[in-house]
């Protein structure tokens, strides 16, 4: 039995050995490559100032590379993707510049461009893979800038990036924000210190499957929600750790029940989140009043900070909300649900309203 214990726990070092082994070969392989297409389309767009019809020199010179290239290296250089690495060098070649003159001198005066560059490939400025770069180079630089800084701390894939653009993440994150709070999005990404910048308007749930016209009870949308747990909490944001699930708790002989429970480890403190279906009453409100106390002077600890309670629902009423609150309420937020993508263009009216 202890010889069989001892090979297993061998195996178990040796396996963890060569998963990390292998992490460390994929980002190296994947480091490299991104540096070498930001360097393709640096000698593309430096060849293509030379040329005197700039844009007629530039469509033939990407014709001929991606030909060459191909016949020489294979799959992966065709014309779009050699315009992929010459938008990706005009999108990043200042900031690029900047770290390396800041390199520069730290190194001091009596070192080589070449070893200046060398030095740069160790430092981690590149951290995401070029597919993820491939979508960003797309956008707007506010918005390339939050996605960008999203994915890298929150380890998004490409299709989790993907997702969370379709979702119109940054649209409706700004709608809680003033002018220097949306700027410091594109310059932070999403930092969350206060309750009002840990929600989002309107939280999107399409990978709920339910249909938008179907009809569903509360209990079916909770299960529903739990069976997709992950991609809830992703759509939460950031810090947040599941609790549970109808949690109970009683006094004066009577039980109730809380749908959803969480913690935010950034906020210090638990969420509990209400859903509902139809249209936002008031006494939604009440009830998530009352959960929200019960919280705050049963379950908190004394250095956590206020409870939160998030009313989810189908049609929020913002005149409910604004008469059965208080003014300074800083704890209780209802906010809609969506169970489809909304449009850019159809977040952008509502920020404008």
């Amino acid at each position: 039995m202890l010889k069989e214990n001892l090979n297993k726990n061998i195996y178990a070092d040796v396996k963890n050995l060569l998963i990390e082994s292998r992490k460390k070969v994929y980002r190296n392989i994947n480091s490299t490559m991104v540096h070498t297409c930001w360097n393709i389309g640096r000698i593309i767009v430096e060849e293509e100032q030379k040329g005197k019809n700039k844009a007629e020199y530039g469509t033939y010179l990407l014709k001929y590379l991606s030909g060459k290239l191909t016949v020489d290296f294979g799959r992966g250089f065709s014309r779009d993707n050699l315009e992929n690495m010459r938008l990706f060098y005009l999108t990043y070649q200042n900031q690029y510049v900047t770290i390396s003159e800041t390199l520069s001198r730290k190194l001091g005066k009596g070192q080589s461009i070449s070893q200046t560059v060398s030095a740069k490939s160790k430092v981690p400025f590149f951290k995401l893979s070029w597919s993820h770069y491939v979508f960003l180079i797309r956008l707007d630089e506010a918005e390339r800038k939050f996605y960008e800084i999203e994915a890298v701390n929150q380890n998004w894939s490409v299709r989790e990036l993907e997702r969370q653009f379709n979702s119109s993440l940054y649209e409706r994150l700004t709608l809680s924000r003033n002018k220097k709070q949306i700027k410091e999005l594109s310059n932070k990404g999403l930092v969350v210190q206060k309750p009002q910048e840990a929600i989002k308007e309107p939280y999107v749930l399409e990978f709920l499957g339910l249909k938008e016209d179907s009809s569903y009870s509360e209990q079916e949308l909770e299960t529903a929600i739990i069976n997709k747990i992950e991609h809830f909490m992703l759509e939460l944001g950031k810090g947040f750790l599941f609790a549970g699930r109808q949690v109970r708790f009683s006094f004066n002989e009577e039980h109730y029940y809380v749908d959803l429970v969480f913690y935010n480890r950034l906020l210090k403190c638990f969420v509990l989140i209400d859903l509902k279906i139809g249209k936002l009453k008031h006494q939604d409100i009440g009830q998530m009043q009352m959960y929200v106390n019960y919280y705050d002077r049963k379950i908190k600890a004394v250095d956590e900070n206020k409870t939160i309670g998030i009313i989810l629902c189908k049609e929020a009423n913002k005149s409910v909300v604004e008469f059965t609150l208080p003014k300074n309420n800083r704890s209780i937020f209802a906010k809609q649900y969506k169970l489809y993508l909304p449009s850019k263009a159809e977040l952008r009216k509502h920020l404008e309203e």
